[in-house]
């Protein structure tokens, strides 16, 4: 099926009544979790996981997609009125959009941001119908050999890059595989890692280790670093864009979202590098009488391209995970793991044999896009009020809801010992600064690639130069090679020339 016949049956589904009020649902809860600072989409969809388990799968990831899009919207706004960012990829909006709230225009940076987030979103979202069944076609010629490197990339990208201590992140990744080999293993029959414990022989559920990561994890590391103290909301004002600030932030958008859906699409793309980058260009392609305001006053550029950065960024993180199986952010693996929860596995075969389901999903991505900016603007003065919810009630919340939806999904005293003992780990990876979205990726790709090891070297007759003779697995493996040293051996040699 090419991309304008999919769109087709896409919103030809997406724009039933249950498909529109479940894009509603995911817009609004997205955007006031991405207000939230420290509550992220991630968390949030690890919460809501449970209901995949009486939710029909359209619905669900029309509800998750929407969650993941809103947060991306509502990050800016902490940022812009709180200097506190929402979200990673809202971190450098708050470095312009904070400074121009001080000097009471909030109410141009907030439109800024969410205009630019309109024009990124819509951008990165035709990029994931034009470009994922392009993907599709080349990823079919890929054997078990290039599937098990690609998944090492993955692993090494995701672990040793994207963290402040490659060693912490390649931790986190072990601990990860360690949970994804428990329970019997599929080609011998035989129980691993059980301990006699027969709740275990099925393996450790990955929407339960989702959720004790992310939100009793988070929950409880806030518990225990809340300090009292009340925090500043600027106050928004007007929040029209005048002729001067379309023109300004026209190109920004432009640039932003272009620069953005290429790193959402790599394996350790992200949203922080493509954000960054989008700031220093527009700092170094601004019209020489609008400098000044940069650091000083706040620039309207300084939001604009950034945040349709950050947009672009996310809309692009989910390409891989829809045509390749392989998630590139913690928010992704959660979703991967809803797909696993439905039977379903995404990769080059999703869009032949989920046509409905994806095209569905892209379509109502669209639709998601135009009910954020309605959201967004006309409701801000909503959001502003969220900001006032005390913490201790706000996690306590999430305490509840997280034990609530464990025990619904196996009614098992056992999954609410291993909820809150991998939540305790969690808090204390927090706190030493461990990455926790590794954990995550490494239990859900550690079995695909255990599997794709196996059959690689079956076909080979046990040969493990397999991995080094075919083209596309050598070139893979270069890169990850690449990955890992690069920026070790770089810095070496930055440190010598100074």
């Amino acid at each position: 099926m090419d991309s304008l016949s999919g769109l087709a049956l896409g919103f030809g589904n997406a724009f039933s009544l249950v498909n529109l009020a479940w894009a509603l649902l995911g817009c609004f809860l997205g955007t006031a979790v991405g207000v939230l600072p420290g509550i992220g989409p991630a968390l949030t969809i690890a919460l809501l996981l449970p209901i995949t388990f009486s939710v029909n799968a359209t619905g669900a990831f029309i509800l998750f997609c929407g969650v993941f899009y809103g947060a991306m919207y509502g990050g800016s706004t902490t940022s812009i009125l709180l200097n506190t960012p929402g979200e990673s990829g809202s971190i450098i909006t708050a470095l312009e959009g904070a400074k121009m709230a001080r000097n009471g225009r909030a109410g141009p940076a907030l439109a800024t941001s969410a205009i630019g987030s309109f024009v990124a979103g819509t951008v990165g979202t035709l990029g994931i119908a034009f470009l994922g069944p392009v993907i599709v076609e080349w990823a079919l010629v890929l054997g078990p050999a290039e599937y098990f490197t690609l998944m090492v990339l993955c692993f090494v990208t995701v672990s040793a890059v994207l963290g402040s201590s490659a060693l912490r992140g390649l931790t986190s990744l072990f601990f990860g595989l360690l949970l994804g080999l428990v329970g019997i293993d599929l080609q011998t029959g035989q129980p691993r890692l059980t301990f006699g414990v027969p709740e275990l022989l099925d393996g450790v559920n990955v929407v339960l280790v989702a959720v004790a990561l992310f939100a009793v994890g988070e929950a409880l590391y806030m518990a225990w670093h809340h300090h009292a103290g009340k925090q500043e909301v600027l106050e928004v004002g007007r929040l029209m864009l005048s002729k001067e600030d379309l023109k300004r932030s026209f190109w920004p958008w432009i640039r932003g979202a272009g620069l953005g859906f290429p790193f959402g699409v790599l394996p350790a793309g992200g949203t922080e590098m493509p954000t960054m980058l989008s700031y220093y260009a527009e700092r170094k392609l601004v019209d020489p009488k609008y400098a000044p305001e940069f650091g000083t006053t706040g620039a309207i550029e300084g939001v604009a391209g950034p945040e349709a950065a950050n947009n672009a960024a996310a809309a692009g993180i989910l390409v891989p995970m829809l045509t390749l199986g392989i998630p590139t952010s913690a928010t992704a693996a959660i979703m991967l793991s809803a797909f696993q929860s439905y039977g379903i596995n995404p990769g080059p075969l999703l869009f032949t044999q989920q046509a409905e389901l994806v095209w569905t999903l892209i379509a109502s991505l669209f639709i998601a896009n135009v009910m954020l900016v309605v959201l967004n603007l006309p409701l801000v003065g909503l959001w502003v009020r969220i900001l006032k919810i005390p913490v201790p009630q706000l996690y306590a919340g999430i305490l509840v809801f997280a034990t609530i939806g464990t025990y619904g999904i196996s009614n098992s005293v056992i999954d609410l010992v291993i909820l809150y003992a991998l939540g305790v780990v969690a808090m204390f990876m927090r706190r030493f600064d461990f990455p926790v979205a590794p954990v995550v990726i490494g239990m859900i790709l550690g079995p695909m690639a255990e599997q794709a090891l196996r059959q690689a070297l079956t076909i080979s007759q046990g040969d493990w130069t397999v991995f080094v003779t075919r083209p596309g697995s050598a070139l893979i493996l270069g890169l990850a090679l690449v990955a890992l040293v690069g920026p070790k051996l770089y810095g070496a040699w930055t440190a010598r020339r100074a």
